[in-house]
């Protein structure tokens, strides 16, 4: 088998083994999207609507909604039609999209997970600069680069990705389409450029990680300098919901990409990819609403 072009059509995995399974899977699928939906819409809605949220704390959220929306919208309907017709198969063109629009919107959501570090950092070790430093211009600037970031990083992979000579057959062992997935089914001698790629994306992702917790020991360190016990609170309970979402996003997504290959499995792969791609959109509103007076 020489190139992806000669495979008319990709198997993915189904939830169950029995179509009475399956129902039970599409039921539960439905309902995980529509809390996401219901839960990101209303913070969209609120940050759009109350003058007293538009503030970058709030923008950063407000694009951070929207990545999540899109996130769930690129993995779950093709699952929920596989579940509710009993249906596997997806071409192999057909795989392209979701693959680059799911990378597209992970890869922005770290890199504003990042900038929101960054926010508050600023709001708590300079507030009488947070006017300066982040102002309407600097907010727009550094949502454009990590939207901009994140569209041309899933652009090189899907890209890439699709150029390899496939040898290992046509199921994918997972319920959508996923970069690790299609890389097990490359000839063993061409999967090494994505490889190359994705030390590349590695190396970036760990330097915006060391960021954050740069970011995070100054403000622990300005947060312990406050005298008060009810100061220490005010101050930090903005940063838990952005912990909480890092925690989730990050530990969820580098097992998925970086367990090593003896510990995978179906069942294993299948829990773990629900856990970074359907999981959060779904949760994360309810984080952020958390201790939030304003939400």
């Amino acid at each position: 088998m020489s190139n992806g072009s000669s495979i008319p059509q990709c198997l993915l995995l189904p939830f169950a083994d029995t179509w009475e399974l399956q129902l039970w899977h599409f039921w539960l699928i439905l309902a995980i999207p529509l809390a996401a939906l219901l839960g990101n819409s209303l913070i969209n809605t609120s940050t759009a609507c109350d003058q007293h949220l538009h503030t970058p704390r709030y923008f950063f959220l407000l694009s951070l909604s929207l990545l999540h929306l899109g996130c769930i919208s690129t993995t779950v309907p093709k699952s929920m039609a596989n579940s509710l017709w009993d249906s596997r198969p997806i071409s192999y063109t057909a795989c392209a999209a979701p693959i680059f629009f799911l990378h597209f919107f992970l890869i922005a959501e770290f890199y504003f997970l990042t900038i929101m570090s960054y926010d508050r950092y600023v709001a708590i070790c300079k507030p009488l600069h947070y006017g300066s430093l982040l102002g309407s211009r600097a907010c727009v600037h550094m949502a454009a680069a990590a939207w901009g970031a994140g569209f041309l990083t899933a652009l090189l992979h899907t890209a890439n990705t699709f150029s390899l000579p496939l040898c290992g057959g046509n199921a994918v062992e997972q319920f959508f389409c996923e970069i690790p997935q299609f890389l097990k089914l490359s000839c063993s001698h061409s999967y090494l450029r994505e490889v190359g790629l994705f030390v590349i994306a590695v190396c970036v992702t760990f330097g915006c990680f060391v960021f954050i917790v740069g970011s995070y020991v100054q403000i622990f360190r300005a947060v312990l300098r406050i005298p008060s016990e009810q100061g220490c609170h005010k101050a930090f309970s903005p940063c838990l919901p952005h912990l909480a979402m890092l925690s989730l996003f990050v530990s969820t997504s580098a097992f998925a990409y970086l367990k090593p290959p003896t510990i995978s499995s179906p069942p294993l792969d299948l829990v773990v990819s629900v856990l970074y791609s359907v999981v959060p959109p779904a949760v994360n509103p309810l984080i952020c609403s958390l201790r939030n007076q304003e939400l």
